[in-house]
C-alpha cells in the first residue's frame, strides 16, 4: 500500500541561485527540470542541452523537460538521445512534451508549419515509443515517414520514459489523454486543474483508456515571503518578464505567491483538485531563489505533506 508522501512528489526549476545541481539535488525534492527554446525572445538554452546537463550532474533524481517543444524536432533523435540518457541515469528520465506556439520564430526557424504542431506531436508520441522497442520499425504517417529504421539500444525504463503532455487547452488534454503517460498543466488555478482532470479522465473513458500509473503534475510559478503582497508583486514581475505581459492582475490565479500560510492554503487546493507531482519555478525577478526554496521545503511541503496524510488521499 501507498504511504501518503508517495502521493505528493516535489520537483524544482534550478536557475539564478547559489546552489549547484548536486546541493540541489540533496535537498528532499524528487525532480529537477529544464525548458529551453531554439528562438525565442528571451535567450534561454535548448532543452535537450539542458536535459543532459541534469542528468551529468545528478545521481538520485529524476530529471525531466518543461517542456520539449516536440513538434520542432525530428522523433527519431529525440527518441535516440532520450534512450541514451535515460541508460546513462539508470532510468530517471521524465519526457514533459508540448506544442508551444508563443514564438512563431521557432517554427519558422526550425522550417516546421506553426498550424501542424499539435497534429506532429501527438503522431510523434507513438512513433518515438516504437522507436524505443530497439527492434526494426517501418511507420507510415501523415508527417513522419520512415522504413526498416532500428533505434538501439532501447531505454532503461521498460517502455521508455514516461511521456508528459503540457499544456493549457482542451486539445493538450486529449493528447494526454490518448497518448501521454501524464497531464502536466501550467498558468492554472486549482479550479481549472480540477476541471482537467476530469476532462482528461472523460476522454480517457470514451476511448476505453485505463489511466492506471498515469501521472497528475502541475508546473508552478512560485513566490513566498512573510510580506504577502511584496511575494505577489515580485512574482508578477518574474512573469511579465517572461511572458512580456502585465500579471499584476492575474497573479493570484496563474501562481502561488503570498505568506507560507497562504502559499500551504494555495497548494492544498491543487493537491485536492487531483495534483501530485509538483513542479515549483521560483518568480522571484531576478532576485536570489535560494530564501523562497528554503521556506517551500522547511514549512510549505511539511505542512502540505501533514495534509495529505490526514486525508489518506
Amino acid at each position: 500500500m501507498a504511504t501518503p508522501d508517495d502521493t505528493l512528489e516535489v520537483g524544482l526549476v534550478p536557475g539564478g541561485g547559489k546552489r549547484t545541481i548536486p546541493e540541489l539535488e540533496a535537498l528532499p525534492i524528487d525532480s529537477l527540470w529544464v525548458g529551453g527554446h531554439v528562438a525565442s525572445r528571451n535567450p534561454s538554452p535548448e532543452v535537450m542541452m539542458g536535459l543532459a546537463r541534469l542528468a551529468a550532474l545528478t545521481e538520485r533524481v529524476r530529471v525531466g523537460t518543461s517542456i520539449l517543444l516536440l513538434p520542432l524536432y525530428p522523433p527519431a533523435l529525440i527518441a535516440k538521445q532520450a534512450a541514451d540518457l535515460d541508460r546513462e541515469t539508470g532510468g530517471r528520465l521524465i519526457l514533459g512534451v508540448g506544442v508551444g506556439g508563443e514564438y512563431p520564430q521557432e517554427f519558422r526557424a526550425c522550417q516546421v508549419p506553426i498550424e501542424e504542431r499539435g497534429r506532429r506531436a501527438s503522431e510523434a508520441i507513438g512513433l518515438i515509443r516504437r522507436l524505443w522497442t530497439a527492434r526494426e520499425i517501418t511507420h507510415e504517417g501523415r508527417y513522419y515517414a520512415m522504413q526498416g529504421v532500428r533505434i538501439h539500444p532501447a531505454p532503461a525504463q521498460p517502455g521508455g520514459p514516461p511521456i508528459v503532455v503540457a499544456g493549457r487547452s482542451e486539445a493538450a488534454m486529449r493528447r494526454a489523454a490518448t497518448v501521454g503517460d501524464g497531464w502536466f498543466p501550467y498558468l492554472y488555478s486549482p479550479r481549472r486543474y480540477a476541471a482537467s482532470v476530469e476532462t482528461v479522465r472523460a476522454v480517457a473513458a470514451d476511448c476505453g483508456r485505463d489511466l492506471g500509473g498515469f501521472g497528475w503534475y502541475v508546473w508552478v510559478f512560485l513566490n513566498i515571503d512573510a510580506d504577502g503582497d511584496a511575494a505577489r508583486e515580485q512574482a508578477a514581475r518574474s512573469m511579465g518578464g517572461a511572458y512580456d505581459q502585465d500579471f499584476r492582475a492575474m497573479v493570484d490565479r496563474v501562481a502561488v505567491a503570498g505568506t507560507p500560510d497562504e502559499v500551504i492554503a494555495r497548494l492544498t487546493e491543487f493537491h485536492d483538485a487531483g495534483a501530485r507531482h509538483f513542479v515549483f519555478s521560483p518568480a522571484t525577478a531576478g532576485a536570489d531563489p535560494d530564501p523562497v526554496i528554503d521556506r517551500l521545503l522547511g514549512e510549505v511541503i511539511p505542512a502540505l505533506r501533514e495534509h495529505v496524510r490526514q486525508t489518506g488521499s
